[in-house]
């Protein structure tokens, strides 16, 4: 059976009606991730997204290590925060580490990197976990000022096969203890969700587990609702996928894209009204587009999206 196709919506800005105050305080400083090959297609990020947006230049399994430095450099010419990923599972060994964190601060300007363990099942080399590539003590001794960890609000089998929660909290535990006895400005970027209240209760829980990491919660930029169902599969999101598939059943929605209206606009709620919450801002995956998901911030999010050009 064919997928039913759609152009996607970049007119959102036209349709979205009145800026809510709290969506606009909730999305300043959000971010946004890229890849090489997705970036490479964008004329001018500064046209697109506010100056100094942090974006996070995700590195798939094959990407040329030339590549991602390459991206990384235009990104920092331009005048955004370049946060590339470092998958332990995909890099050799401590010197192959050392290399691309030198050529990264050297050839890029970079200071910033999201360490997780990549989506590897079987490592290439001697790490397996982000919490190895911690302890080398090599993104200190190069300057890297901020470093961010991986969170999953609704579980990570790559840590708890069975389903539970206990490793990971243990290894959230692991990393706090690592930013309270380091110089290490850390945060931690969750996996996408679709609804709020999981990732809500998932946030509580930590603080009530003694981690106080400020959390950048993911959300799934506009898309084809076939194109999120895809990689939510892929990635492992847990029970907020259910909203999706129930929404496909429906055919009048199924050609429509979907949009974070909703989770944003209960976050941005819940982030008001407790303002002590770890949850802080957005970390966007533009799974239907770079540009669609800027003309979604630029529509919703107001003076905190406002693009570097404007």
């Amino acid at each position: 059976m064919a997928l039913l196709q759609f152009r996607p919506r970049d007119t959102a800005r036209d349709t979205a009606g009145p800026v809510n105050a709290e969506v606009e305080t909730f999305l300043n400083g959000f971010s946004i991730e890229v890849m090489p090959r997705t970036a490479a297609k964008v004329d001018d990020f500064r046209a697109l997204l506010p100056k100094g947006t942090r974006v996070y230049v995700a590195h798939i399994e094959g990407t040329p290590i030339d590549d991602m430095i390459d991206t990384a450099r235009g990104l920092s010419e331009a005048g955004f925060y370049v946060m590339p990923h470092f998958p332990a599972r995909i890099i050799k060994d401590r010197d192959t580490l050392a290399t691309w964190i030198k050529r990264y601060a050297d050839e890029a300007g970079v200071s910033q990197a999201l360490l997780l363990a990549g989506g590897v099942t079987k490592p290439h080399g001697d790490f397996s976990d982000s919490m190895q590539l911690l302890e080398t003590g090599l993104f200190d001794a190069a300057g890297f000022t901020r470093l961010h960890i991986a969170g999953h609000p609704e579980g990570n089998r790559d840590i708890d096969p069975d389903g539970g929660d206990a490793n990971v909290m243990a290894a959230l535990k692991w990393k706090q203890d690592f930013a309270s006895r380091t110089d290490a400005d850390m945060a931690i970027a969750t996996q996408f969700a679709f609804e709020a209240a999981p990732v809500i209760e998932w946030a509580e829980t930590l603080a009530e587990n003694g981690v106080t990491l400020p959390v950048h919660i993911g959300i799934a930029g506009p898309a084809k609702l076939q194109t999120l169902i895809k990689f939510a599969i892929a990635c492992g999101v847990g029970p907020s996928l259910k909203l999706l598939q129930k929404r496909a059943r429906d055919v009048t929605k199924l050609v429509m894209p979907f949009e974070p209206t909703e989770i944003i606009t209960d976050l941005a709620a819940y982030k008001a009204k407790t303002p002590q919450s770890l949850i802080e801002t957005a970390h966007f995956f533009p799974l239907g587009g770079i540009k669609t998901n800027a003309n979604w911030t630029q529509a919703h999010g107001g003076t905190s999206a406002a693009p570097a050009s404007a």
